[in-house]
């Protein structure tokens, strides 16, 4: 079910990750080859990560027969209700979800416990793809000491803890408090407790709550890793052009897909939660992604796709033009 795609500029990638960083024991393998440069938010995002019989469905059923499944599904009602019940929008929604069933979920997805099944585990390899992808793409121009970088959406600190481990200066925001709290701590344990020495001593990042709307600020590099499912396209052209402006030298983004496969897959998750399980999720089309980075003076550098048996992901580098 998983496919890849070329990159236009080739990146050598160390599968064997920094020993200062966390990531899943099935990655820290000792092999070096290409990979393609790239990443998006899972599409598991919008469905309740339980096993693998939602997805199986697309590999064990006709096209025609679950097209009439699909026909029967109101996936926009359950978002409706959903919205009346925290009495909002999209926002409220995502707030909501991230800091109650969702902070738990995807905390055990991007920690270390065992206690996975094997479609989180999978998420929890492709997510850490992306994260040393970004860390490939960001380290590849030289050392991060000093650089300032925005981690726009921050989750746990998957990507800012590595990211002050290599001397960044780190302004990370969530619009969870739950997840914010996570990621404050588990800085602290890794960047302050470990036991292994870091020279340079890092500096703390700084993390608070925050929509993207409400960011602020001038930074070297600004990182966005799966935030944009969340918004619509109308309002992701905002938000795109809102993150370019705080900005100097560089933009990273992911993004889910829209292409007829992925959002087949998309509409098929849908047909399994229930109403308070999950957020609305959006697909993108990298064309419209790439449209509204030319209209505030943007270009992309840098794209490709990662994906696993359950996660794909878009990751585009973006730099002035």
């Amino acid at each position: 079910m998983a496919f890849s795609s070329a990159l236009f500029s080739h990146v050598w990638f160390h599968t064997k990750p920094n020993l200062n960083r966390k990531l899943p024991p099935k990655l820290n393998k000792t092999n070096r080859k290409p990979l393609t440069v790239a990443a998006i938010p899972p599409l598991s995002t919008a469905t309740d990560i339980s096993d693998g019989t939602t997805l199986a469905v697309i590999g064990g059923g006709s096209v025609a027969a679950l097209a009439a499944v699909l026909s029967l599904a109101d996936p926009e009602k359950r978002r409706q209700l959903q919205a009346e019940e925290v009495g909002g929008g999209d926002k409220e929604v995502v707030k909501e979800y991230f800091n109650n069933s969702g902070f738990q979920r995807w905390r055990k997805i991007y920690g270390e416990t065992d206690d996975v099944n094997k479609v989180q585990l999978d998420i929890r390899i492709g997510h850490s793809k992306t994260v040393e992808n970004v860390m490939k793409m960001l380290t590849d121009e030289g050392p991060l000491q000093g650089v300032t970088v925005c981690d726009a959406g921050c989750g746990t600190g998957c990507l800012s803890i590595p990211l002050a481990k290599e001397g960044a200066i780190v302004s990370a925001s969530d619009i969870s408090a739950a997840m914010v709290a996570e990621a404050e701590k588990q800085a602290k344990e890794e960047l302050f407790t470990s036991k292994n020495e870091l020279s340079p001593a890092p500096v703390m990042p700084k993390f608070e709550v925050n929509d993207l709307e409400s960011l602020d600020g001038k930074y070297d590099t600004v990182v966005c890793l799966d935030v944009l499912i969340h918004y619509p396209q109308s309002k992701a052209d905002a938000m795109i052009a809102h993150l370019a402006s705080l900005a100097e030298n560089r933009l990273i983004l992911s993004f889910a897909p829209k292409t007829f496969y992925y959002d087949l897959l998309k509409r098929v998750g849908e047909l399994f939660p229930g109403p308070s399980k999950a957020t609305r999720a959006y697909l993108h089309a990298e064309a419209d992604v790439e449209r509204a980075l030319q209209k505030v003076g943007w270009r992309i550098r840098k794209k490709g796709l990662i994906t696993t048996q359950f996660y794909f992901a878009k990751l585009v580098e973006a730099v002035p033009a």
